[in-house]
């Protein structure tokens, strides 16, 4: 088996191959892996950690849940609304609102605020708003309508 050389990228980022194997999963037996190490050693460098992949799964499938998702979508077009006004808007139970609050709250992905019985909800300070907009609309256009091909 090969050992990888170690050394520096074209930007001057070190990398170091050792232990990668002679293939990667999937590749063909004749051929070599590292093909483009600067490539490699760059992408290894704008990897978020494994710890900030598994919270960004976890806020991922957060928004998997489609109640979930819209409510972010209904509060990002208006400053706040109660349980009462989402669940309207959604036009779904109380009930699943108020879980669904629960788990994005949990989240630090809404706060509220109570105005004698009534409490409001609102996106977090800090909410990236574009990602709504663009990254999460421009996904649902990416990936084409529901049962279409793409």
């Amino acid at each position: 088996m090969p050992v990888w050389p170690a050394g520096v990228d074209s930007s001057g980022q070190p990398y170091d191959y050792a232990g990668m194997g002679d293939t990667v999963a999937g590749a063909r037996a004749d051929h070599r892996h590292p093909v483009n190490p600067d490539r490699v050693a760059t992408a290894r460098a704008e990897l978020i950690s494994r710890d900030e992949a598994g919270r960004l799964a976890g806020l991922l499938g957060l928004l998997s849940d489609p109640v979930r998702s819209r409510i972010l979508f209904a509060l990002n077009a208006v400053p706040e609304l109660c349980v009462g006004d989402l669940a309207l808007s959604l036009e779904v139970t109380e009930d699943a609102i108020s879980y669904a609050l629960r788990m994005l709250r949990t989240a630090g992905l809404v706060r509220f605020r109570k105005d004698g019985r009534v409490v409001f909800y609102a996106l977090a300070e800090g909410f990236p708003h574009p990602l709504l907009e663009h990254c999460l609309r421009q996904l649902l256009t990416i990936t084409g309508s529901p049962g279409g091909t793409r």
